[in-house]
Order: structure tokens, then C-alpha cells, then sequence
């Protein structure tokens, strides 16, 4: 029988070396993806998200729903309000008023650093409350309502 690495206690290993690399990494705003973990240890998923979850717990990283996770760090604050409320905010933010075209999902995705199906249930719901019109494949949405600052609070 050949020997293996005991695998058992692998993923505390892992997270010790992202939180060195965070420290080392002053910059470093997110964490790298479970893929690249996971090729870089050789280990499977499972191992590298519970080294996630041990770096979620100490307090180092958060994870971001359809995209990386979030490196926290003391002073710098994120803005974690639902998706759906931060892009309704793009509607004033870039000044755009009824009828006008809205942002394509995949810029979005670049904009918020979110996956594209994330962003596509975000402007559904927008879809639902009115915010938005159009949509679909190949059809451009367009601003339907511009949210009052209540709506977006």
C-alpha cells in the first residue's frame, strides 16, 4: 500500500498560507479563486472551501455571492447591500433618465466584479419592481423608472 499525505488538517495548512499572502499583500482586495487554490495545493474542492470557511471565521475573508471572496480588512468598508439596490444606483450615478438604455449584464458583472448570472437575477428583480423594461436575450433594457432616494435606501 502506498503512503499518502494525510490530508487531515490540510486546509488549516492552506489558509495559514492565504493569510500570509494577504499580510504580505497589502493591495490584495480579494482572494484567488477556489480553482486556482485548489490547482495550487492539489487538493479538491472541498479541502480548499473549508480553508475558506476557516479564514471566514477568524475574520479575514468574506464571500461575495457569485463572485471571489472579499479580503477584510480593519478601516476599509464594503458596500453590502443586496446587488439589485447597488445597480438600481447606476441609474443615477451615470445620470440616465426613462427610456434611456441601461448598462448590458456582462458590464455590469465587470462593474460590480460579480458573475453574469448574478447580475441577470439582480435586473429581474429590478424587472419586477418596475425599475427596468425590456430585456432578454438580444433585447436591450431600458430604464423604466428612476428610483426616488427612499426606494434605493
Amino acid at each position: 500500500m502506498s503512503q499518502q499525505a494525510n490530508p487531515r488538517g490540510t486546509f488549516l495548512k492552506i489558509a495559514d498560507t492565504l493569510k500570509t499572502r494577504i499580510e504580505a499583500e497589502p493591495d490584495m482586495t480579494e482572494l484567488p479563486a477556489v480553482s486556482e487554490v485548489m490547482s495550487d495545493h492539489k487538493v479538491s474542492r472541498g479541502v480548499a472551501l473549508r480553508a475558506f470557511a476557516v479564514l471566514k471565521q477568524e475574520g479575514v475573508a468574506e464571500p461575495v455571492p457569485g463572485g471571489r471572496w472579499h479580503v477584510v480588512r480593519a478601516g476599509v468598508n464594503h458596500d453590502r447591500r443586496p446587488l439589485e439596490q447597488r445597480i438600481a444606483d447606476v441609474i443615477t450615478a451615470d445620470g440616465l433618465e426613462v427610456g434611456q438604455p441601461f448598462p448590458s449584464a456582462s458590464a455590469l458583472a465587470g462593474r460590480f466584479r460579480v458573475s453574469r448570472p448574478t447580475v441577470t437575477k439582480a435586473l429581474e428583480k429590478l424587472e419586477a419592481a418596475g425599475v427596468l423594461a425590456g430585456g432578454g436575450q438580444g433585447k436591450v433594457r431600458t430604464v423604466r423608472a428612476v428610483p426616488t432616494r427612499e426606494e434605493r435606501s
